[in-house]
């Protein structure tokens, strides 16, 4: 049976995204926000102000009995390490994108959160925008025909004002410049359409900004069961995002208006053969909000998570070729994920 009492989470890291995620639980009716974490104890504040308790420990969080789940913010080579131990305490785990920066580690993660019986979610929260959604569907239903091939850019310039020590631009926590930032929610709906990827030929170049980790990527991956993604992601432009899927008997395109972190709507614009365009205006909708509360719904006895558990490791596992191909500049291989995971 459902439990209807909000799911108690513990946030863990405090930065620019944890703050804005932080502040979209507490407007959840699913979710109760109790307590807050961050090694840097300036973060306190911002704790206090609303009226969470703090520390800088996350063996406490993972000690407090009144947390039944963690939200995970933190530098993206913590999160592995953090998702096990989350588990190994019986804590429900939702993981900042990316889920892990290894097809080896993800599937430790994986095996940690299966083993302990426990929900996981990643935020991919493109998932949840309603144009994207009805894109989704167009292609599971077969109404655009075989998928064929998907372009798609997510770019912006809010890296820019970040201090050169960052993490989010360091080459340790972010290989290949834009993909951790955008161009891997752009793969995880490339993922969603045509499953697992066989091969990445990514390249990224620092063009025009202090970005020294790569301002400018471009990649071209190919799937197991045929079709490409042409994938694009800038941190040294204004915003801009589109992703667009092209079938064997239509197409359709998704442009964003605005930044996730504050949404304006989209423009869904859909083409059949023998039909000429039709574009639909979508009002915003807080799609990081609904992904929070799929993963409280599933955490707490109901609907189960809507991301398949082999699709967040298949983008794992094309993330790390990604990797590879942007050092080596050669086309390589995507690690199988039936070689990871017993399924």
């Amino acid at each position: 049976m459902t439990n209807t009492e909000p799911l108690n989470v513990a946030i863990v890291g405090l930065g620019w995204w944890g703050r804005i995620i932080a502040d979209h639980i507490r407007a959840s009716t699913r979710m109760r926000l109790v307590r807050a974490t961050d090694v840097d104890e300036r973060a306190r504040g911002f704790a206090t102000d609303r009226g969470l308790a703090f520390g800088t420990s996350f063996d406490e969080v993972l000690a407090d009995p009144m947390v039944r789940g963690v939200v995970i913010c933190t530098p993206h080579s913590q999160h592995t390490a953090q998702i096990v131990a989350a588990a190994n305490a019986g804590k429900h785990v939702f993981c900042e994108k990316p889920l892990s920066l290894t097809s080896s580690d993800a599937a430790r993660a994986l095996a940690a959160v299966e083993a302990a019986g426990v929900t996981l979610a990643v935020g991919h929260e493109k998932r949840f925008e309603p144009p994207v959604m009805e894109l989704l569907r167009l292609c599971r239903t077969g109404a655009l025909g075989v998928p064929l091939q998907v372009e798609a850019n997510f770019s912006q310039d809010k890296f820019l004002a970040m201090p050169s020590d960052n993490w989010r631009l360091s080459a340790k926590e972010a290989p290949a410049g834009p993909m951790t930032a955008t161009g891997i929610h752009l793969l995880d709906l490339s993922v969603a359409i045509f499953g697992e990827a066989r091969s990445v030929h990514a390249s990224v170049q620092q063009l025009d900004s202090p970005l020294t980790n790569g301002d400018t990527l471009a990649v071209l991956v190919s799937f197991e069961r045929g079709g490409h993604a042409l994938l694009s992601a800038i941190l040294a432009t204004p915003y801009t995002g589109r992703f667009a899927v092209y079938g064997s008997r239509g197409w359709a395109e998704v442009r964003d208006k605005s930044h996730p972190e504050s949404p304006q709507g989209w423009t869904l614009t859909t083409c059949m053969r023998g039909e000429l365009p039709k574009a639909v205006d979508m009002p915003p909708a807080p799609a990081v909000l609904h992904n929070l509360e799929a993963f409280a719904d599933a955490a707490r006895g109901g609907a189960a998570y809507p991301v398949p558990r082999e699709q967040m490791v298949a983008n794992v596992c094309a993330l790390e070729a990604a990797f590879r191909s942007a050092e080596t500049g050669r086309v390589e291989p995507v690690t199988r994920v039936d070689s990871l995971i017993a399924r």
